[in-house]
């Protein structure tokens, strides 16, 4: 919270009339319709929008107290939503959502995003160096199901071949790509909805998640075939794995602020916090249905260790220019 004589109480103290008349509009309008402002409060919303959108654009540029910030982007996209949500057609607003909406929304969890990332890190690196201290660890953190022939007692050869095994493009490979697509998004969307019990449990999927990977990574380094597992890990892989995390960080995100609400009541600060997670989501079933294609189809079509981390190293590359970069222009409603 600004204190007074701080340039954030003093922004705040200077705008925050037009700011509260905006909230008060759009709460009312949330609530029962635009019906239920008037004539007068109907002309003085997108002027109100406008100069909160000032505001927000402001206090970016000189890093200001970023409860503040906060503040305005929820007030912000609220109002947008009420001006502008229903009057585009279907393919604009498709477009705009993947342009703007979800990569603001992914930026906004960046401490969670950090957070989940350690967790999953931890676990890869507990499960690999005690798989490598004592293979007995291995199927604690893999399922015998799972694991299909891939155990510390089996030979160099029977885990070198399944890597590089190639299946005719209509061996059912599009089924398989659809099993995979839709395993790896409940398991993603599952980190997403256990944020609501508080975050405890997506952390620990989270963990178990990257144990799992540990293990596995383990078992193929003790038979030196390190480089070889990561070609056929990471051509899929960097766009699974960052969905999951991204599903991790969203649910925790939604407990962040149920815990701490700010200036909201915890009902408001699930309804807008949850509206930006849901739209992480979003994003990361987009992910998870192109990294099924290139695991069910790309995986087990390309052989080449180059071409493999190639196609993981580029993927990851673009992921993160796309949510770093995509959508920080200005509205196109602003001018």
């Amino acid at each position: 919270m600004a204190t007074p004589g701080t340039k954030s109480y003093q922004f705040r103290m200077e705008r925050q009339e037009g700011w509260l008349q905006l909230e008060d509009y759009v709460r009312r309008a949330e609530k029962d319709g635009i019906a239920a402002l008037s004539a007068r409060e109907v002309f003085e919303l997108p002027h109100l929008y406008r100069g909160a959108l000032s505001s927000l654009s402001v206090a970016r540029s000189i890093s200001l107290d970023r409860n503040v910030v906060d503040y305005l982007e929820n007030l912000t996209a609220r109002a947008y939503f009420l001006l502008y949500g229903h009057q585009r057609p279907a393919g604009q607003a498709f477009m705009r959502l993947l342009a703007r909406s979800v990569p603001d929304a992914v930026r906004s969890i960046s401490r969670e995003f950090l957070i989940i990332t350690a967790v999953f890190l931890i676990g890869l690196f507990a499960a690999f160096f005690l798989v490598l201290e004592n293979p007995d660890w291995y199927f604690t953190f893999i399922d015998q199901s799972m694991a299909q022939g891939r155990q510390p007692g089996a030979s160099v050869e029977d885990l070198r071949e399944p890597l590089y095994a190639v299946k005719d493009v209509g061996d059912g490979l599009d089924v398989f790509a659809t099993q995979l697509f839709t395993h790896n998004a409940q398991v993603g969307l599952m980190a997403f909805a256990l944020g609501f019990a508080l975050g405890i449990p997506t952390l620990w999927l989270v963990f178990a998640n990257g144990s799992t990977l540990g293990a596995f990574l383990a078992l193929y380094y003790s038979k030196g075939l390190l480089f070889e597992i990561g070609g056929w890990l990471i051509i899929h892989g960097s766009t699974e794995i960052l969905a999951i995390l991204l599903c991790g960080a969203a649910g925790l995100a939604i407990a962040r602020h149920y815990i701490f609400p700010g200036r909201m009541s915890r009902l408001q600060a699930l309804a807008v916090h949850g509206r930006k997670a849901a739209l992480v989501a979003f994003g990361c079933l987009l992910m998870f249905l192109l990294a099924g294609l290139l695991e069910g189809f790309g995986r087990q079509q390309i052989v080449s260790d180059g071409l493999r981390y190639g196609i993981g190293i580029f993927m990851l590359g673009l992921w993160t220019l796309y949510y770093l970069r995509a959508g920080r222009g200005p509205e196109e409603d602003e001018a």
